[in-house]
């Protein structure tokens, strides 16, 4: 007998989210899977350390067959065939009624990125799933505001994101040891829901992120069919969509739908983690790897284009849907004139990404998602997706994913203080339990803090010489962090601010690179 605690405080209504039922679920998947994904997790540092001192990656000679062979993952169920604009957020009740509300087609639930894994925000995040997908969720804010569900709007079809095999949870305790945060995740959510979902035509939908092997996706596959197993859920129900973006897992598309291909669905361009992936794989090998300023790294890099490019025709060789990245603009209606030019950014955005053959994309915000819409509705008219476009005219090789050098833009002071400035920002919002940060104009995530903090980490270790002249040292980043303290001191609360400060300097200037700047910010919380 598995023996599971729960550690972390009373929530409003946790007992309808921890009932023993569930926990024995729970503790189940753990003794079956945890171990593993101990062991899935330790080999990335052996990999990343090869790649670190060649400076390459490159498509596995042993699954040479999966590639080469023909197959085909399992067709989409009715709900999900077409997903031209998908929303995404925390499952914070009022942000979730907004998304389901948004007329988006899949409202993409945040339990990782976009959400600071609070024990409150874990349990609450369950609750309000759990309401959810019984239509039945609704809210009343202090000010007396009352949200519902709309009956004119048809809701978004719930795609639930659980948190990466990398992160643990600390409020439950399985055999003594903490729990694996993604298995709380997905397994609270599959238990209460799963049934309920398939009654309303709809079914168990997953994002999982953060992978960097077919051998995790492995686990994930196997995790589905032993939890429908175990429920007597039709084996098959759950799809699962993965988020390609680590630079690994670039390499490895293919053999991750393959072993996901009686479950999956399709393949993300999570372009801001993708880059974060880049720079930490790559962190000691030379300024080849060197990436400029943030904002000039767009999605026509050369690098990118291979990555998004690759990402289409693999996902239409094999059935599966690709789908684009995040438009993260919030539209600020006391600033028109820089709503008007970010709005054109994100229709330039989306046109390219149905041109080049996505089946869809992402938008953080309601405002976006008629110009999603449209962007994709010229493209697919009245087809549901772009699935029958393979994209044969497509040949990417290792060299062109790793094409970084090949850039254009320049490392700058303004994107050093842009950097300091973004990255403390969100780690003070997210210490504070928001994790999803609207920071000038764009709802930022997890992703924003660490490309953030490993650009300025990276730039530190190869003495990288701003445009001014002044080379970024540990002395210049701390003088940039002293001022951006002084400057947030009116902003942010002190009880946040300087925690967050410190968090970067922890993070941004170590002298060994920490793997996820979440790790050390969790035992802050």
């Amino acid at each position: 007998m598995v023996d599971i605690q729960v550690l972390g405080e009373q929530v409003e209504r946790s007992d309808e989210i921890l009932t023993p039922a569930a926990l024995e679920f729970v503790a189940g998947l753990h003794a079956r899977f945890a171990d593993r994904r101990d062991e899935l997790v330790a080999a990335r540092a052996a990999r990343q350390a090869e790649a670190a001192r060649t400076g390459r990656l490159d498509f596995l000679a042993e699954t040479a067959e999966v590639r080469e062979s023909d197959w085909r993952v399992a067709e989409a169920p009715p709900d999900l065939r077409d997903r031209r604009t998908e929303i995404t957020g925390p499952t914070e009740r009022k942000m979730a009624i907004n998304a389901l509300n948004s007329g988006a087609k899949v409202w993409l639930a945040d339990l990782e990125d976009a959400n600071t894994p609070h024990w409150t925000n874990v349990v609450s995040g369950q609750v309000n799933l759990y309401d959810a997908v019984r239509g039945e969720i609704a809210f009343t804010s202090p000010e007396g505001k009352s949200y519902a569900l709309k009956d004119d709007v048809t809701p978004a079809v719930i795609v639930m994101r659980p948190r990466g095999w990398h992160l643990d949870e600390r409020h439950l305790s399985v055999d003594g040891r903490r729990a694996v945060g993604a298995l709380v995740d997905f397994g609270l959510y599959f238990f209460h829901n799963a049934k309920a979902l398939l009654e309303r035509g709809s079914g168990p939908y997953f994002y999982l992120p953060k992978m960097e092997s077919h051998l995790e996706a492995r686990l994930w596959n196997d995790v589905f069919s032993h939890a429908q197993d175990a429920l007597g859920i039709p084996q098959g129900s759950v799809r699962a969509t993965v988020l390609i973006e680590t630079i690994p897992a670039a390499f490895e598309m293919e053999e991750i739908l393959y072993e996901l291909r009686d479950h999956a669905s399709g393949l993300n361009a999570g372009r801001w983690d993708y880059l974060f992936s880049l720079i930490k794989y790559f962190r000691d090998s030379g300024p080849d790897f060197v990436l400029p300023d943030r904002n000039d790294v767009t999605m026509t890099a050369p690098f990118m284009r291979a990555y998004t490019e690759l990402l289409v025709r693999t996902c239409h060789r094999r059935g599966a849907f690709a789908m684009g990245g995040m438009a993260a603009f919030i539209p600020n209606r006391r600033d028109p004139e820089v709503t008007e030019k970010a709005l054109g950014k994100v229709h330039d955005d989306k046109r390219r990404e149905a041109g080049d053959g996505f089946d869809g994309s992402w938008v953080a915000h309601p405002d976006l998602v008629p110009i999603c819409d449209e962007e994709f509705g010229a493209v697919l008219d009245e087809r549901p997706n772009q699935l029958d476009r393979l994209r044969e005219d497509v040949s990417v090789t290792a060299d062109q994913l790793l094409d970084v050098k090949a850039t254009p833009g320049a490392a700058s002071e303004a994107g050093l203080r842009a950097a300091v400035d973004v990255g403390v920002r969100y780690l003070a919002s997210w210490l504070s339990g928001n994790g999803a940060a609207a920071i000038h104009n764009l709802m930022e995530d997890a992703a924003t803090a660490e490309i953030s903090r490993s650009q300025v980490w990276q730039w530190v270790r190869n003495g990288v010489v701003l445009e001014t002249g002044a080379k970024v040292t540990t002395h210049l980043v701390r003088e940039v962090l002293a001022q951006t303290r002084a400057a947030l001191a009116d902003q942010v609360p002190a009880e946040f601010l300087q925690p967050a400060v410190e968090l970067f300097e922890q993070v941004a200037l170590a002298d060994e690179f920490p793997e996820f700047l979440t790790l050390p910010a969790y035992e802050r919380i």
